[in-house]
């Protein structure tokens, strides 16, 4: 069974929301956070990290 990406991680992320109930700010930080260090110089550099 294949699963798209962006659904899994909607999944994880709603079922992280309601389980964990972290607070909104939390939540605002990592995805304002994670835009902007991808669009960023690091980029490449955490690509390489990751892979």
């Amino acid at each position: 069974m294949q699963v798209p990406l962006w659904f899994a991680l909607l999944v994880v992320g709603y079922l992280g929301v309601k389980l964990i109930r972290p607070p909104a700010w939390l939540i605002a930080v990592f995805l304002f956070g994670g835009f902007l260090l991808a669009d960023s110089v690091l980029a490449p550099a955490i690509n390489a990290l990751v892979k």
